[in-house]
C-alpha cells in the first residue's frame, strides 16, 4: 500500500462529522496517525446532539489505513486543549498536521441584522468557529513547529474572493467564517520562519451528516435532493476535502501555498485528486457563476 504519511501525526481539531470526519479519514488513508478531537463520544452528545461520535471517526481512520485516536475536547476549555498536546507529545514527541476543524453552532439566526440577533447566540458561535480556533493553534503550533515542514490547515466556508464581494447572511457567521480566512494568512506569516507553512481551505456545497439528514437523502442517493434544491447537483462529499488536505500533506512544495485561501475544487485541478464518484465539482465557481446569476442548475463544466 501506498502510505506517504505513515511516519505523520496529524490533530484533525472538531472531527465528529463533515468535513474534519472526511480529513481525518483521507489522511488515515495515506497513513498518517490521526488524533480526532470533539465533543461527541458513544457515551455523551454535545450541544449539537447528532449521533456521530469521535470514536466512530477513529474507528474510519484505522480501517482506512492509518491509526485512529479519539479523544474527547472541549476547545473553548484551554486546559482540556493544553491537555491534549501534552499527551501527543508524551505519546508521539511530533505533531506534523493540524486542522482546525472547529464549529459546533447550534443556533445560527439567518437573514438577521446584528442588532436584531441574540448577542448570546452571536457571541457564542464566534467563541465555537473563531476562539476555537485560537486556542488550539497556541496550544499546538510550539509543537508543530519542532518538526520541519509543518502544515496547518483553517477549515472554513467559502474562498476570500466569494466571503469579500458577498453578505454571508449573517452579521456573526461572516465575521466567523472571514476570520478563519484572515487566520491562516496570519498563520503564514508566523509560521514561514520555522518551515512551515498555513493555508484556509473550504469545501463546496458539502454533503455532511446533517445536510443529508435535511433533504432526506444519503450518500447513496444524494441525487434526489436535486428534485428540492436542483443547484445540490454541485455538492461534494467530505471525502472530496480529505483528499484536498492529504494531497497538501504529501506534497514536498506545499509552502507555495503559505497564507492562502485554497477551495476542494481548485486544489483537485492542480493535484488531479477526485471526490468518490470521479468527478472533481468546483462550487466556487458555480456558485457565483450560476446559482447566484439565477441561471438553471447545469453543472457541466464544473464537476
Amino acid at each position: 500500500m501506498n502510505l506517504p504519511l505513515r511516519d505523520r501525526v496529524a490533530l484533525v481539531a472538531g472531527a465528529t462529522r463533515g468535513a474534519g470526519r472526511g480529513i481525518a479519514v483521507q489522511l488515515g488513508a495515506a497513513g498518517a496517525t490521526v488524533y480526532v478531537t470533539g465533543r461527541s463520544t458513544r457515551a455523551a452528545r454535545s450541544e449539537m446532539d447528532r449521533p456521530e461520535t469521535i470514536e466512530e471517526t477513529a474507528e474510519l481512520v484505522t480501517a482506512a489505513g492509518g491509526r485512529g485516536i479519539a479523544i474527547r475536547v472541549d476547545h473553548t476549555i484551554p486546559a482540556q486543549v493544553g491537555a491534549l498536546i501534552d499527551r501527543i507529545r508524551m505519546d508521539h514527541g511530533a505533531l506534523h498536521i493540524l486542522v482546525n476543524d472547529i464549529w459546533g453552532a447550534t443556533v445560527m439566526e439567518w437573514n438577521k441584522t446584528v442588532w436584531e440577533s441574540s448577542l448570546d447566540a452571536g457571541l457564542r458561535n464566534l467563541q465555537l468557529g473563531v476562539g476555537t480556533h485560537a486556542i488550539t493553534s497556541h496550544f499546538a503550533l510550539p509543537l508543530l513547529i519542532e518538526s520541519p515542514g509543518g502544515l496547518v490547515v483553517e477549515v472554513t466556508d467559502g474562498t476570500a474572493d466569494y466571503n469579500t464581494k458577498n453578505y454571508r447572511v449573517s452579521f456573526f457567521y461572516d465575521l466567523a467564517k472571514a476570520s478563519v480566512l484572515r487566520m491562516a494568512f496570519a498563520l503564514g506569516h508566523e509560521l514561514a520562519p520555522y518551515g512551515a507553512t498555513a493555508v484556509a481551505l473550504t469545501p463546496g456545497w458539502l454533503r455532511s451528516e446533517a445536510m443529508l439528514d435535511a433533504y432526506r437523502v444519503t450518500e447513496a442517493n444524494w441525487r434526489d435532493a436535486t428534485r428540492i434544491q436542483p443547484h445540490f447537483a454541485i455538492s461534494e462529499s467530505p471525502a472530496y476535502i480529505g483528499r484536498a488536505v492529504a494531497a497538501l500533506a504529501t506534497d514536498p512544495a506545499v509552502s507555495r501555498w503559505n497564507g492562502q485561501a485554497l477551495s476542494s475544487g481548485q486544489l483537485a485541478r492542480v493535484y488531479g485528486f477526485t471526490d468518490l464518484d470521479g468527478s472533481q465539482p468546483d462550487a466556487w465557481r458555480y456558485v457565483p457563476e450560476v446559482q447566484d446569476a439565477g441561471k438553471p442548475a447545469d453543472t457541466t463544466g464544473y464537476r
